[in-house]
């Protein structure tokens, strides 16, 4: 029978993972500049959309961040489609097909 070990402390936490996730936040900041100066059309992406709703779950200091960013990208339809529209998936459903909008 082995005993669970205790949770890591706050400090201990931020001592073993602050750096790994300085990097995620820095990659994310790097991909929205690179979306914000591209050109063209897409500038209401679902995608990118869903990202910038994911980064307000991150800020709201409310818990459970993981379940409810998963949520918002996460297809939550229980019918199969016909045909998939592409190769792959996208990582996020568009707002129309979730029944949000």
């Amino acid at each position: 029978m082995s005993a669970t070990p205790p949770p890591l402390s706050k400090r201990a936490v931020v001592d073993r993972y602050f750096l790994e996730h300085r990097a995620k936040v820095l990659d994310i900041a790097a991909f929205l500049d690179r979306f914000d100066r591209a050109q063209g059309d897409g500038a209401d992406d679902y995608r990118v959309t869903a990202l910038r709703e994911c980064c307000a779950v991150l800020l709201d200091g409310k818990p459970d961040r993981a379940r409810r960013v998963l949520e918002l990208l996460s297809d939550h339809s229980a019918e199969p489609i016909a045909k998939a529209p592409m190769k792959g998936a996208t990582g996020a459903m568009e707002l129309q097909k979730k029944g949000a909008i």
